[in-house]
């Protein structure tokens, strides 16, 4: 009996799978990708921020800077305690090459000052996102969370906006916030914003209102504000918050008179927080 002839359709077949398998065209073409959609392009990387490290915050502000904001320093007599004063008191940190601060604290005859410093490195851990592009998300959170009143209008800037109280504050009307407070320090819990003048009727109080920055680095905001509810001395917290690149610094300056129902001046303890923050950002890019 003869056999039937198997062998040569078993080879048209293997064939077909094996041209299946390469992919290859009619025309002798390139092999078809298996998966699809490549186009052998590379996915672009967000960039790095500029900064790789943080200068050391304690060493940040010098001696100069310290007796401005902290005159119970010259009082001090003893030198030993004058040195322990101007070196201040570092931050816990695991990193400081991510996250770095130091604050002082001094009593003088008039008043108690606090400052304090932090620096923060944002890296972003997203290869779509940058370094700059997070750091800018978080600042814009704390900036939110500081509940700035609106910017007032220059029909309000000559008084309208503003009441004078008896010990020579000046609240910003329409502002109507109390202001929240977050991990930046930006926000004051129990305290209302109320920057003081001197009492002098001819400042407009529209320029001492807790506002954004728009020359101090890439972004940045001042927040003022004073403790209520209180017949004793009342705080002031001044606090200043910028972002260059993907570090984002904090100035928090408090003042608390030793003399019952005194004031601290918005305006002096404004300027020299903003003095500050200018040599902050010129060590970030120096």
């Amino acid at each position: 009996m003869q056999r039937k002839a198997y062998v040569p359709g078993a080879a048209v077949l293997l064939a077909a799978l094996l041209a299946g398998c390469t992919g290859a065209s009619d025309d002798g073409g390139s092999p078809t990708d298996s998966k699809g959609g490549d186009t052998g392009t590379t996915a672009v990387v967000a960039q790095p921020g500029k900064y790789r490290t943080l200068p050391e915050a304690c060493g940040a502000v010098d001696h100069d800077t310290l007796d401005s904001l902290l005159p119970g320093i010259e009082q001090l007599t003893d030198p030993a305690q004058q040195e322990t004063a101007y070196e201040g008191e570092a931050t816990l940190t695991y990193d400081t090459d991510r996250r770095d601060g130091c604050s002082w604290k001094v009593e003088s005859a008039s008043a108690t000052d606090h400052l304090s410093v932090g620096f923060e490195r944002v890296v972003s851990y997203d290869n779509a996102v940058s370094d700059d592009n997070k750091a800018e998300d978080l600042f814009t959170t704390r900036e939110t969370a500081a509940d700035l009143p609106e910017p007032a209008t220059s029909g309000t800037a000559s008084g309208t906006a503003a009441s004078s109280s008896p010990n020579g504050d000046a609240t910003p009307g329409g502002a109507g916030k109390s202001g929240g407070s977050d991990d930046s320090g930006a926000g004051g819990g129990g305290s209302e914003p109320t920057p003081s003048g001197s009492g002098s009727p001819s400042e407009t109080p529209a320029a001492l209102q807790p506002r954004v920055l728009d020359d101090l680095a890439d972004q940045a905001f001042l927040n003022d504000r004073l403790s209520t509810g209180s017949s004793t001395a009342r705080q002031r917290t001044v606090t200043v918050v910028f972002r260059t690149s993907n570090v984002i610094v904090t100035i928090e300056y408090a003042e608390q008179p030793t003399a019952s129902g005194g004031v601290p001046d918005s305006e002096e303890m404004q300027d020299r927080a903003r003095k500050l923050a200018d040599v902050l950002a010129g060590k970030l890019d120096g």
